[in-house]
């Protein structure tokens, strides 16, 4: 051949191919030849595609067309129509067969040339060509995964059911995917209801992804329904249906039902991931029950299931969350002793552990660590060891970090301007407070609820309830919204200042303005009336609330009790005791001393001595008089060891303790 290559032109390939046709590999061996010498013509390409369909050589006709239409040393003038008329023109002459329109039409949806694509399929339908149906289900699969592709996916649908094509349970899942992504579920759902009437079965996928719509919409009950129905149907659930259940149970707060669809789950033969784990781990912990978060933890371990970093940090903020340090400085170094790296944020998780710990100066110290090893704290990080500085009363250190936090570029935002001013107020530096209130505004930082809340609450402690109430009307009129931790606030502030008219109109008008109060605000009240001694007026407050839906707490039971014992109401103090025993509620040191002097000035001493008992078995201590009425009931009762048992509980708790506790 080599004399001849100078002279050899497209055309004489296309002859030279009319001879050889039935020698596939000589056929591609000419072709490769001559692919290195000049582009072949679009013919001679359209040909060899024809020759290597009809050589079932399918990778080969993939890659032919890939080729040209991703390749820059190829004509990129030529379109879509043009190769298609050409792949046409040859196509009688070569052997071929129809499958290689779809080939063409899949390789143009793979590259992502869609519009082309579909230009395609309708010229094919004007020759009288349906492509097949797992062409098209290529077509919407690759559609759905572009910017607006789930609702294009659902014209394409439409569109192509209304020229014949037959989809079947991959198509169906597929469109039912792209609904859920639009959030329509309950579109969804009624496809997937549709499928059975059409004749098209759904699979498990079908459900599983309507039971994972539903579960990213929250829609818990129609997840139960969705459910019972695949079991019906005889279909299992898979991984993907149980992690999906988790994660809304997760999200939701409801752990206990959360690790029952686990147990499940692994009755069914269904073996859970890490992904899985790692959910429950970080539900766990955000719950802040760091015990069942470090179970879950080792379960999977013992399943041979590999922590990740997620896993490690979401058991490290359990940890921190519970205030044990130690724990969760322990999963730390494990964590780094596999090989995971820690980020920002473990390390500020970490950080904002030991400043809550009271423990300051390990804070720093990974703050050190963490810019060593070249990673930047950023204001989160700078937030919480502000906080812990504020905490230890070192209010003037913390205030010098934040300009050094500013001076590097970062911005500080609400929470970390909150934090100092928390600390300012609760050092009783009120105007440094308001100062810096002032401060925010200037820096662009507008304050929020939690800022008019914390200087409220200090204008209260400080008895200054006209400032405090000014706060309140400068937030309503500046459209900050109050927390009911707002209205708590002065809500005590008015009590502590024996303001008992202004807290029952404040309870008042926030009942007028629909705002609900919780127990924090009713109990300010009733503890008011108790030192008063106005029981009536504890008892018809307390009656207001529970009418209101107010379920009363701990605290208002102890309140109330303490206040029937001083008046002398021992019956009403005995039925209260009895109803909080019931709702689980404990009573506190002082409640008990108040309910034993009680019955004691009644000379009730069977139920006073029961009542003391069952205090010294839950490791409370009575007061001094207590001990001294026993131990004298006891020695005239002849039980000289009790007294001296009594005596010497008493010396240690009453007097060693209260000194042990004036040296801290």
């Amino acid at each position: 051949m080599r004399p001849f290559e100078t002279k050899f032109r497209p055309d004489h390939l296309i002859w030279v191919l009319m001879d050889i046709k039935n020698d596939y590999r000589l056929v591609m061996g000419l072709f490769n030849w001559s692919c290195i010498r000049r582009h072949p013509s679009l013919e001679a390409r359209c040909i060899i595609i024809h020759l290597a369909v009809a050589a079932s050589d399918l990778n080969m006709v993939q890659k032919l067309f890939h080729e040209f239409w991703t390749s820059p040393s190829t004509d990129g003038n030529t379109s879509v129509s043009q190769f298609l008329e050409k792949l046409i023109y040859t196509y009688n002459d070569w052997g071929s067969t129809p499958y290689v329109f779809d080939i063409f039409f899949q390789v143009l949806t793979e590259i992502g040339h869609l519009d082309d694509a579909r230009k395609l399929f309708d010229k094919m339908l004007n020759y009288g060509v349906v492509l097949c149906l797992d062409s098209c289900n290529l077509f919407i699969s690759r559609v759905s995964k572009d910017i607006d592709g789930p609702r294009l996916s659902l014209k394409v649908f439409r569109e192509f059911s209304e020229v014949g094509i037959e989809w079947n349970t991959a198509s169906y899942n597929i469109v039912i995917h792209s609904l859920c992504q639009l959030r329509k579920t309950k579109e969804a759902h009624n496809l997937l209801l549709q499928m059975d009437l059409r004749g098209c079965f759904p699979d498990a996928v079908s459900y599983s992804t309507v039971i994972n719509g539903y579960c990213n919409e929250g829609e818990l009950q129609a997840v139960v329904k969705v459910v019972e129905t695949m079991m019906q149907k005889g279909l299992k659930p898979n991984s993907f249906t149980y992690n999906s259940i988790i994660v809304l149970l997760c999200k939701t707060g409801q752990m206990v039902d959360a690790e029952k669809i686990l147990r499940e789950m692994i009755s069914q033969g269904v073996f859970p991931d890490n992904v899985v784990y790692t959910t429950l781990i970080d539900g766990f912990s955000k719950l802040g029950n760091a015990a069942s978060a470090f179970r879950m933890f080792d379960e999977m371990k013992s399943q041979n299931i590999v922590p990740d970093f997620i896993t490690y940090t979401a058991l490290l903020c359990a940890f921190c969350q519970n205030g044990k340090v130690a724990e969760a400085d322990q999963i730390f170094h494990e964590m780094l002793s596999n090989g995971l790296k820690p980020d920002e944020f473990t390390y500020t998780t970490l950080i904002d552990g030991y400043c809550k710990a009271g423990e300051i100066t390990k804070a720093f110290s990974l703050h050190n660590e963490m810019i060593k090893i070249g990673l930047n704290p950023n204001v989160i990080t700078y937030t919480a060891l502000v906080d812990g500085l504020c905490k230890q009363g070192e209010v003037d250190t913390a205030n010098e970090l934040l300009h050094e936090v500013r001076e590097k570029g970062l911005i500080l935002n609400i929470y970390t301007w909150n934090v100092l001013l928390n600390g300012l107020c609760k050092s009783g530096n009120i105007t440094q407070a308001v100062k810096l209130m002032k401060d925010m505004e200037v820096a662009g930082i507008h304050p929020d609820a939690f800022t008019y809340t914390t200087l409220m609450d200090a204008y209260c402690k400080s008895g200054q309830m006209i400032l405090a109430h000014q706060l309140l009307n400068e937030m309503l009129q500046r459209g900050v919204k109050p927390t009911i931790v707002t209205f708590n606030v002065l809500m005590n502030g008015f009590c502590l200042s024996g303001m008992l008219e202004d807290g029952q109109k404040l309870l008042k008008w926030m009942l007028e303005k629909d705002i609900m109060p919780n127990a924090t605000t009713y109990n300010s009240l009733i503890k008011l009336h108790c030192i008063r001694n106005d029981m009536r007026a504890a008892t018809q407050t307390y009656r207001g609330m529970c009418g209101q839906g107010v379920v009363p707490d701990e605290n208002t039971y102890n309140i109330l009790i303490r206040g029937h014992c001083k008046a002398r109401n021992m019956k009403e103090a005995w039925f209260l005791h009895k109803e909080m025993v019931e709702k689980g509620c404990k009573l506190t040191v002082e409640t008990y001393n108040s309910l034993i002097k009680g019955y004691i000035k009644r000379k009730k001493y069977m139920e006073a001595r029961e009542l003391f008992e069952e205090m010294r078995k839950k490791g409370l201590s009575a007061d001094k008089e207590i001990y001294c009425t026993f131990a004298d009931m006891n020695y005239e009762e002849g039980n000289i060891d009790l007294t001296l048992g009594l005596c010497d509980e008493a010396v240690e708790t009453c007097l060693i303790k209260r000194c042990e506790g004036g040296k801290g």
